[in-house]
């Protein structure tokens, strides 16, 4: 800077943060406290115009337009910056500053209070004045500083698409070119697993961004952002896209332009790239096009030229970086999701008297994907599998774990292996998978009977289940300890009891109620107190949205699945029970004690049939196992259930017979007649069942009696 007579040459200026604009000069002048310039910089007197030719000594308000031509200045803008000032506080004001070319100009005008010791300096005043459109982008040197300084900072860690085009588009104009925008292959942003184009550059783009630097809605509105469209073959755009090459176009002509409006049925298209100069600028990364901007200087400043074309493809190239990162992350966080969604259920399922919802939260915002997996399936009889698991780890490899017990857990429920069972072939499979790749996983695994009330419950190194009775305590259930899958060393066991009707069945993992600055115990107890009075007859809903309160802020929480379900009983004149003597003539009262219920309930016309297969599956039971044999109808929402219970562990079996034998072709009658079938065994025997479905219009006409009259209550008869 220039000292004036009146300044200290020794007083060094204090930095002052500028925000460099291609668009703008930036001049900066030191005033005392009367407002007279003692001091600026070297640009200063070749921009401002001075009365006296000399700018130090000048008062401030003399370099305004009205100063310059009258002495008079613009005191009132002035006097406000003065102020400011002497109160030691950043004034601002816009000023009509006078120009040394002759003209003037709108300057934004910031006085900013220095502390500078002896000197007479008391504030820099900066002026940023609009320069003058055939000056703009002529220094070179400033377009690159401005274009590729610091160009990773604050573009590096970003991901979204979106994002990251009007990040790059904030460092394109106003420094490079009056407009752009940005536009990238749609199949980089759609479902293609690489972005691809046609032959002759015949391929859908999708705009991600436009700006201009005064923001004129005109170029907003004939370049829509989200917009997908095609070039018309022999454009520059194609040119670009089919050599991935930069290409310069030093004035459109009004012809083009108007060619382009016409293809894009959009007259305004015409006046604004008329006479304009254009370079399209490829985004190649690792010989892949995604995409390119199109940078537009319009008439009146200066054109693009080979060295703005050099200048542009190395920020392109730089961004191309950034973009492919973004791609490749967005490939790989969509293929986790996918993989991750298809494992996980994408409906439960229970008996009708039963009510199952569920919450899954993934532990990591960024990866979303873990181990924890949750089931509800529903089984013959009457019966609900509720399951929850977790796979020790995060990402990808935990998910294919948990997919992989999850579809084992299926299988083993549907072959109606107990809970115990069910959990040590689980625990083999994990050990068979450890050798390849080490894993372990906790499981809880409960069966509930909504005929007798009971449930079965296995627990692999989980946590216990919670149960919220009816009165709305609760109790964390003691379960018998039992090591994780795939550790081995350890036998599960099942532990059987009876639910009260109306209770809440609460299973979760560990991401629940533990975290790396809470105690579990601490964990354990906010979830009983999430589960008080009233409990049981609030929405399930609500009840796992109060659940997961006060987790969600929890950074470094563990992934989270919770599964609740309302355990009811089927309405009593929904099933009845018989128990009959191991004897042949059992069979005969068997069709005779199931004709009542079934004209009770509408389904006279399955009689003949259901007393056929009554009469195979009792005959069975009688003829292979010894001990009192128990007969069981169970009305379902879509189907009857008809199950034999006998104190043989034997499971039957389907004998291929010949055309001559006279024996063996009682569950081929079953096979045939029923649904499907099947048997299981229990902690007393075994249970072969069988499965009529009932048609809609019968269930309808029971409900629609139930809500106008009470229906009569079944009796059990003792055979």
């Amino acid at each position: 800077m220039a000292a004036g007579k009146r300044g200290s040459r020794r007083a060094a200026p204090t930095p002052v943060n500028v925000t460099v604009n291609s668009s703008v000069r930036t001049l900066i002048l030191g005033i005392d406290r009367s407002g007279r310039i003692v001091q600026h910089d070297r640009t200063a007197p070749k921009i401002l115009a001075a009365v006296t030719g000399d700018l130090l000594g000048v008062q401030l308000a003399d370099i305004t337009a009205a100063g310059h031509a009258n002495g008079r200045g613009d005191n009132d803008a002035v006097s406000t910056l003065l102020e400011a000032v002497k109160a030691e506080r950043e004034g601002n004001a816009v000023l009509t500053i006078a120009l040394a070319n002759g003209g003037t100009a709108e300057a934004i005008v910031t006085a900013k209070p220095m502390q500078t010791g002896g000197s007479s300096v008391a504030a820099f005043v900066i002026l940023q004045i609009p320069v003058p459109s055939a000056e703009r982008f002529v220094d070179p040197a400033l377009m690159r500083d401005m274009l590729m300084r610091d160009t990773v900072s604050g573009i590096e860690d970003t991901l979204d698409f979106s994002d990251l085009a009007e990040k790059l588009m904030t460092r394109l104009v106003p420094a490079f070119c009056t407009a752009a925008d940005l536009l990238v292959l749609e199949s980089l942003v759609g479902d293609d697993e690489m972005p691809t184009h046609g032959p002759e550059g015949d391929v859908p783009l999708r705009r991600l961004s436009v700006k201009h630097d005064q923001n004129i809605p005109a170029w907003q509105a004939a370049f829509p952002v989200g917009e997908i469209l095609r070039y018309p073959p022999g454009s520059p755009y194609v040119r670009c896209i089919e050599s991935g090459r930069p290409v310069l176009e030093h004035a459109i002509t009004a012809e083009a332009a108007r060619k382009l409006a016409r293809v894009w049925r959009r007259k305004p298209v015409a006046s604004l790239m008329s006479d304009a100069s254009m370079l399209l600028l490829p985004m190649v990364a690792k010989g892949t096009l995604l995409g390119f901007f199109c940078c537009v200087r319009q008439p009146g400043t200066r054109r693009f030229d080979a060295y703005d074309m050099e200048m542009g493809m190395e920020f392109a190239s730089r961004a191309a970086v950034f973009f492919d990162n973004a791609r490749r992350y967005n490939r790989e966080h969509a293929t986790a999701l996918t993989l991750q969604r298809s494992m996980l259920p994408t409906g439960l399922s229970a008996p009708s008297s039963v009510e199952v919802k569920h919450r899954y939260l993934p532990g990591s915002k960024l990866v979303e994907v873990g181990g924890d997996w949750y089931e509800s399936i529903r089984l013959p009889g009457a019966r609900v599998a509720l399951v929850v698991g977790d796979v020790a780890g995060h990402g990808v490899r935990a998910a294919v774990t948990m997919g992989r017990l999850r579809t084992a857990i299926q299988t083993l429920a549907m072959l109606e292996l107990p809970p115990a069972e069910s959990l040590q072939q689980l625990d083999e499979l994990m050990q068979n998978i450890g050798e390849r790749e080490p894993h372990f996983a906790t499981c809880a695994y409960a069966v509930y009977d909504a005929v007798t009330g009971e449930c079965e419950l296995a627990v692999a190194g989980h946590l216990p289940p919670l149960v919220v009775h009816p009165d709305g305590r609760s109790e964390l259930l003691e379960v018998t300890p039992a090591p994780p899958l795939g550790v081995g060393n350890g036998g599960v066991e099942t532990q059987r009891f009876t639910v009260e009707d109306g209770s809440l069945f609460v299973l979760y993992t560990d991401g629940l109620v533990e975290s790396r600055d809470r105690d579990i115990s601490d964990g354990l107890e906010r979830l009983q107190n999430a589960f008080g009075p009233g409990s049981p007859e609030a929405d399930l809903e609500e009840l796992c949205k109060t659940s997961l309160d006060g987790v969600y802020s929890d950074a470094q929480r563990d992934d989270i699945a919770v599964l609740i379900a309302k355990l009811r009983r089927i309405p009593e004149d929904q099933r009845v029970c018989w128990s009959l003597d191991p004897e042949l003539t059992s069979v005969r009262q068997a069709r005779s004690l199931i004709r009542d219920p079934l004209k009770r309930w509408g389904l006279e016309d399955l009689v003949p049939v259901t007393e056929l297969l009554v009469s195979e599956l009792v005959t069975n039971a009688i003829k292979y196992a010894k001990g009192d044999i128990l007969l069981r109808l169970v009305l379902e929402s879509d189907s009857l259930v008809c199950e034999v219970h006998d104190p043989s562990p034997a499971l039957p079996r389907v004998l291929q017979v010949d055309r001559d034998a006279e024996n063996g072709r009682g569950l081929h009658v079953v096979s045939q007649l029923a649904t499907r079938w099947g048997a299981r065994r229990t902690h007393a025997g075994k249970v072969v069942w069988c499965e009529q479905t009932v048609p809609a219009s019968v269930m309808e006409a029971i409900a629609a009696a139930a809500d106008s009259v009470a229906a009569p209550v079944a009796v059990a008869v003792s055979g």
